[in-house]
């Protein structure tokens, strides 16, 4: 039976919840909803929600797998929207009208997300005519110089969009200062780091030898030279950046890299706040609809998969169910008063349970915390043992003797810990570049920040293989391999991997 309903009517009630959702207090941009079938919605959702991409054969990849998907019951995409200003959204023209309505406020919770949450406050609003223009771009390169040679380029430089610096595009950096003002600069701060004892005045040139003195200033300011020289002067997160700028590419090349780049700065914070962004806007569909939407004879149908949505088996983590019910707690918590000092240090459990201070103070902070945070602050902050327990966020395994899963461990800080380890950084490696002239022969030399987990000693290889492709000379990669360290490289034609000792020439910055 089909369940396709006329655009008028779908435009109705878009209408209807927009009136409904802003007056709840959500704030989004314009939302353009579009109706398409099953097959152009994987389509889209192949492209990464976005109706034109550059040719690349993930793109069919990711269809072909949305497709089987659906096609066996493993999954259906209910909605898609876009971080566009406007924002474009996505319905099935199929699904049933529950589902329309539960999508659209489901959509415009995202809309607000986006436009407020502060991690997403630096994308580029008008991503939708920009991928277009990537699209174009890549496309006369394939005319210029042939498909399978851009298509080559392309994998190289998209294995490697996760070497990019999440957090630069917060940071403010002052200009490098000129050559002559940052010798001034040094030879002030030399003066203030050159060891002087205090004495008498008729004693000062045997207490503080005026040779002496010189040298010291000599060798500070020798010290500060070569610093200065370092290249990069810092050790530096953004990989792509650094080979963008410095690696010999033809500007063909150096054009795809850039796009590969961009698009993984607007991706990023996406990934930052899934459980904050699906959270959020699983509370307001959920509370919309059960309040203002739905019709009686929608319930039914509604419960059934809304449930399905927030579902989350032992041992796993569903964002949705853990988002919805963190902003559902701080709500009720900010609303009793239980934070601060005084409920903190409140030693009688039944005193706690009861705590009540009627404050009326959740509203206004559940909007502040989409406003300021992303996951890894917001578990960090908001995630409570009484929640955990609640959940029974616990860590599990599968027992085979009675082929169930059984609670391994309930400790509270470690079950934090490891979630805040999962999310920070998608559990990708840290790589920052420490030396691009190292030995003075060109080459670069990247290191592993060790945050607990050795590198994937396979992965590294490959990556190195690709950032060799793009540096054309030879690559280093230092990180700690069961507590020894480790440096790959990889000139070309060979990769070897050897322990640090003294023998090796150090790195521009120690890591």
């Amino acid at each position: 039976m089909s369940h396709a309903h006329k655009r008028p009517e779908l435009d109705r009630y878009a209408k209807e919840i927009q009136e409904i959702a802003q007056t709840a207090g959500l704030d989004f941009f314009e939302t353009r909803f579009e109706v398409v079938d099953f097959d152009t919605m994987q389509q889209i959702a192949a492209y990464g929600g976005f109706p034109q991409r550059y040719p690349h054969w993930r793109f069919g990849m990711e269809y072909e797998k949305l497709r089987k998907q659906h096609v066996y019951g493993l999954g259906k995409i209910y909605e898609l929207v876009i971080n566009n200003d406007p924002c474009y959204a996505y319905l099935v023209a199929d699904n049933e009208l529950t589902d329309q309505k539960l999508v659209m406020a489901h959509v415009f919770a995202h809309c607000d997300f986006f436009k407020n949450n502060y991690w997403f406050s630096k994308t580029n609003r008008k991503m939708m005519d920009e991928m277009a223009n990537h699209a174009t771009r890549i496309r006369r390169h394939v005319d210029r110089y042939g498909f399978e040679s851009v298509e080559r380029w392309v994998d190289v430089c998209y294995t490697l969009d996760n070497l990019i610096d999440p957090y630069s595009p917060f940071m403010q950096r002052k200009n490098k200062p000129g050559a002559e003002e940052a010798k001034t600069t040094d030879a002030r701060r030399v003066e203030k780091d050159v060891v002087k004892f205090q004495a008498k005045p008729y004693m000062e040139r045997w207490i503080n030898p005026p040779a002496q003195q010189q040298k010291q200033r000599k060798d500070l300011l020798s010290e500060r030279e070569k610093k200065r020289n370092l290249f990069p002067d810092s050790p530096t997160r953004d990989v792509l950046q650094f080979l963008l700028e410095y690696a010999p590419l033809e500007d063909w090349e150096a054009d795809i890299l850039s796009i590969i780049r961009e698009e993984a700065y607007y991706f990023a914070p996406q990934g930052q706040t899934k459980i904050m962004n699906e959270g959020w806007a699983t509370f307001w569909h959920s509370r919309l609809m059960t309040t203002k939407i739905l019709r009686d004879d929608e319930i039914i149908t509604y419960a059934d998969h809304h449930s399905g949505t927030v579902h989350m088996p032992p041992g796993q983590i569903n964002p949705y169910k853990i988002g919805v019910e963190l902003f559902r707690d701080i709500e009720d918590r900010w609303n009793k008063g239980r934070f601060g000092k005084e409920y903190d240090e409140c030693a009688d459990m039944e005193i706690a349970r009861k705590w009540d201070k009627k404050l009326g103070l959740g509203r206004e902070k559940v909007f502040e915390v989409r406003r300021v945070h992303n996951d890894v602050t917001f578990i960090d902050e908001f995630l409570t043992p009484e929640f955990v327990e609640r959940f029974k966020m616990y860590h599990y395994r599968f027992d085979p003797s009675t082929r169930r899963m059984v609670v391994v461990n309930r400790d509270f800080n470690k079950i934090k810990q490891q979630l805040l380890f999962m999310l920070t950084n998608h559990m990708q490696p840290y790589i920052y570049v420490v030396d691009g002239n190292y030995a003075n022969r060109g080459e670069l030399y990247m290191a592993h920040k060790h945050t607990g987990v050795d590198l994937d000693i396979k992965y590294a290889v490959e990556t190195l293989k690709n950032v060799q492709r793009i540096w054309r000379r030879p690559v280093y990669m230092q990180a700690l391999i069961n507590d020894e360290m480790v440096l790959f490289s990889f000139d070309g034609e060979q990769s070897q991997q050897q322990k640090v000792h003294g023998d090796l020439p150090k790195p521009a910055h120690s890591f």
